[in-house]
């Protein structure tokens, strides 16, 4: 979207297609679908199936924790601050390792079909990177409609100022 002040100077501000946007959210639901079906049909026992439920959604939850860490990080040393303890770095990269490994050993430890297990590890793959594409995504849009609000902010006032100055 282009915008142009007074001075004739042109501002950019980047944003995903329509179509971007809907081929990560249908990856997503595609992601969420097939792991479903994968823990819905589930042989074996019930605490099995308890335990790769309750793992998808701790991997879902550290995917977007890591993807806000990373990205909120990056944003700081960009602008030449810091933005997390290192505790708090060790806490999430923590949870996402450890909700990964204890999910990985959970679904290999499980008496079922290879095959069986070969299709609940690429669907809770599929489903990790699609997780950190969505929020990226989101993270992008929210950027975008902050920048485009400021920037209608400065034209405003800048219109105002000019207003009052004829006056």
């Amino acid at each position: 979207m282009k915008a142009q002040t007074q001075h004739q100077q042109q501002i950019l501000i980047h944003r995903d297609s329509k179509a971007w946007g809907l081929q990560v959210w249908v990856s997503f639901a595609i992601a969420v679908f097939l792991c479903g079906v994968g823990l819905a049909y589930l042989p074996g026992k019930d605490l099995d199936r308890a335990f790769m439920v309750m793992g998808y959604f701790f991997c879902l939850s550290a995917a977007f924790v890591l993807a806000k860490f990373v990205r909120d990080n990056e944003q700081a040393t960009r602008e030449g601050r810091t933005a997390d303890t290192p505790l708090f770095k060790l806490v999430v990269w923590g949870g996402f390792f450890t909700a990964m490994g204890l999910t990985a050993w959970g679904l290999l430890r499980m008496e079922v079909n290879d095959t069986y297990k070969a299709f609940l590890g690429v669907s809770w793959l599929y489903l990790i990177t699609c997780t950190f594409t969505l929020a990226k995504t989101l993270r992008d849009k929210h950027e975008a409609d902050l920048s485009q609000s400021r920037l209608q902010a400065r034209l405003m006032r800048s219109d105002a100022t000019a207003t009052a100055e004829t006056e």
